[in-house]
């Protein structure tokens, strides 16, 4: 059984910094490309940054570009989301995901496996 829990979200002041993180269990880790995802309230889920099976190509959403860090420790079954220069506008439900294929993706129909999602509010 897949599961992915993430971690780290709360409230931050904007400007400010956030280390999410996504401990998975119950599949081949490191064979898979992981991603970062986030859903406002009456928004559709949108894509923020992905990472492909072994760590060397990642991939962002133009939102993310030079705010945001993807990566992962393929020793830890974790993926990590490193988040700087906070904007209120990135408050949202953050959502990891994975993906059997082992390259970098932006659809959500690409994700084989969600977690539960953890609260990311930022304060103006």
């Amino acid at each position: 059984q897949v599961q992915l829990v993430e971690s780290g979200g709360g409230l931050v002041q904007a400007g400010g910094s956030l280390r999410l993180s996504c401990a998975a269990s119950g599949l081949t880790f490191s064979t898979y490309a992981m991603g970062w995802f986030r859903q406002a309230p009456g928004k559709e889920r949108d894509f923020v940054a992905a990472i492909n099976y072994s760590g060397a190509t990642t991939l962002y959403a133009d939102s993310a570009k030079g705010r945001f860090a993807i990566s992962r420790d393929n020793a830890k079954n974790t993926v990590y989301l490193q988040m700087n220069s906070l904007k209120p506008e990135d408050t949202a439900v953050y959502y990891c995901a994975a993906s059997v294929a082992p390259g970098v993706f932006a659809a959500t129909s690409r994700v084989n496996h969600w977690g539960q999602g953890t609260q990311v509010t930022v304060s103006s």
